[in-house]
Formats: structure tokens, sequence, C-alpha cells
């Protein structure tokens, strides 16, 4: 199946100032709005703080729990249902820490007994997350984004060159950073989930743009006199098909599980769908021109040198 006729020729890489203009704004932009937000909006993984998770015996609601559990006021909580709908599971993260587990569940259990009655519901799972415990989390997902760029890194320049991962890692920050600030725009948390879906976002785009880095490579191979320029446009035209029907597909999958998987996947399949759109658009627009970038200003380097030793 192809979506885009055989020998189409839309000129990317004569068009890549104005791509790479668009991607330094964007990035700069979700920087910036990351620095006046004080970073992301830390989930209870990170910042600290206590789940719930509560079984119902019968039909219930999110607003109805939180409304029942405002009269203990415990400042901020998230409430998901979690599990299939007639299983009436409930996940409730508060960020509240300073407390004693057995005896604040205790009193989770009194407040729910008023609203709900005696033996109504179960609490089946209680557990706190200190800030301690959250700073350490928040150092090994960070470690775990930065090691998976090494580790590309690495894989790339053994496989091809050095130019070629040096194009792909900045594609894939740029994939990372923008995500992480429309994420954060969206005032959606920042959790292990979210950890999860970068590093699987990283290996989507990357392999998208390994695919491409091959047809240039063959291309390469092949000799002729048309430029590197000339060949990475041919390239991405000859791969374009592909790249549409995946990253359609991928997202096909991922809005079926956004409106059916379930409000605990919500926020998983969010920021995949950010980063499968941005990962898509840097693995034609951004990853390739910069090696060409890249190759242009080293050439020029090497005739200034011959020059000046002349």
């Amino acid at each position: 199946m192809e979506l885009i006729k055989p020998g189409i020729n839309i000129n990317f890489v004569g068009r890549m100032r104005q791509f790479f203009y668009f991607s330094i704004t964007l990035t700069i932009a979700s920087i910036l709005f990351l620095i006046l937000r004080g970073g992301p909006n830390l989930g209870i993984d990170f910042a600290g703080g206590t789940s719930l998770q509560i079984q119902f015996k019968q039909p219930t609601t999110v607003d109805k729990i939180r409304s029942s559990l405002d009269a203990i006021k415990l400042g901020e909580s998230v409430i998901q249902q979690v599990g299939a709908k007639e299983k009436n599971e409930f996940l409730v993260r508060m960020q509240v820490t300073n407390h004693d587990l057995k005896a604040f569940t205790e009193k989770i259990d009194q407040t729910l007994t008023a609203t709900y009655g005696k033996d109504s519901f179960d609490v089946r799972k209680a557990e706190v997350v200190g800030p301690k415990a959250g700073k350490d989390l928040s150092r090994k997902g960070l470690l775990a984004v930065c090691f998976s760029f090494v580790g590309m890194l690495i894989y790339i320049t053994v496989r091809y060159e050095f130019r070629y991962a040096l194009g792909g890692i900045i594609a894939l920050i740029h994939d990372v950073i923008v995500t992480v600030g429309v994420f954060t725009l969206m005032g959606r948390e920042f959790t292990l989930t979210v950890i999860a879906a970068l590093l699987t976002i990283i290996g989507f785009s990357i392999n998208d743009t390994v695919v491409i880095f091959d047809r240039i490579r063959e291309n390469v191979r092949k000799g002729g006199k048309k430029s590197l320029g000339e060949i990475m446009n041919a390239s991405i035209n000859q791969t374009l098909s592909r790249t549409i029907l995946t990253s359609l597909t991928v997202l096909l999958v991922l809005i079926a599980l956004f409106f059916f998987g379930g409000e605990v996947l919500h926020d998983f399949t969010v920021t995949l769908l950010i980063g499968v759109v941005f990962g898509t658009y840097s693995s034609v627009f951004i990853a390739s021109p910069l090696v060409l970038v890249w190759e242009t200003y080293r050439e020029a380097g090497k005739k200034k040198a011959k020059s000046t030793a002349r």
C-alpha cells in the first residue's frame, strides 16, 4: 500500500531553513515555559505523596469520591478509575506524606463510610512515596533518558558515521523537550508512566530516522554525480510513504487507546500522541538536514584549512 506516488520529489532539503527556525522557536518556547512554570507538574511518583487503591461494591463516580474526601481537606488529589469499569476500582493519589499511614487510612475509611455506608468498599492498597524517594526516582528517570541518548549516539556512530549520530540525537532531544513542554502546557502530571512514554518516543523516533539514514547510505553507495543534498532529498521522498503509513498506524492505535483504554492510560497515550507527531516531523525535516549542515560546514572548514596552508 502506498499513500505517496512513486517518483514524488518534494524539496525537503530546500526548505530546511524554515523548518530549522520553526523547531528552534518551538524548542526555546518549550524551555522558557518549563522555566517559568518551575519545571514539569511533578506527580506523586516524583514529588512524593500518598496513594490509595479503593474498590467499591456499588457503582460510584470520581466526583462523588472527591466530594467525600474534601471533608478532611487533603489538598490537591488525583482520582482515577482503574481496571474494568464494572470493578468499581479507583486510585486516589494525594500530595500528603507527613502522617502515619495506618491512622491516615483509618481516617479515609471513616470518611468514606459516612458517605457510602459500612462494608461498601475495600481499601486494597495504601502506600507513601516520601520526598527522598521521589527525588531518587526523578534522578533515575532523568538518567534513563540520558543513557538512552548515549546508547543511540554510540549505536548510530558505529552503524553509520558520527555525522548521522549527531543529527539523530539532536532530533531526539528536540522531540523530548517539545513533548515535555506541550504535555506540561496541557496541565498534566509528570509521572513514571510519562518517563516510560518518553523512552518509547525515543525508540520510535530513532527507528524512523534510521530508516531514512539507511536509504541515504544506500543511495550514496550507488554513486553518481548528485550532491549529498540531492541524495538526501531523494532518500526522504523514497521513504516518505513508509514514514506516513507507520506513523498513521501508530496514531490510530493511540487514539483508540485514549478513548477506550481508560483513565489510567491517558497520560501515557497523550505523551505518545504528542511524541509520535513531533518524532515523525523531526525524522523528515530535522535529522537528515542536520547531517547536511554538519557536512557543509566540515567541507568549508577543510577548504579554509587548505587555503591557509598554501
